[in-house]
């Protein structure tokens, strides 16, 4: 299965609302969101091909996501 959208990338912005500048820092961020998209489909399709319901998964994944918590600055 495996087909991924291909969806364009967002401006990364500093928490002031200026956008990322550091191509290698824009490059790293979306490697790290393509790996989470990977590893989510792969984790919905496990899931529905063991019988859960998609709703659900999603779901969970959301609760996840919106679980997270920053790191703390640095002093």
């Amino acid at each position: 299965m495996g087909a991924h959208s291909q969806k364009e990338p967002p401006v990364w912005r500093q928490p002031d609302g200026k956008p990322v500048s550091c191509l290698e820092k824009i490059k790293v961020l979306n490697q790290n969101i393509q790996e989470i998209e990977t590893l989510c489909t792969d984790a919905l399709e496990d899931g529905v091909l063991m019988g859960c319901d998609a709703a659900q998964i999603k779901q969970a994944l959301h609760e996840l996501i919106d679980g997270l918590t920053p790191p703390r600055a640095r002093d």
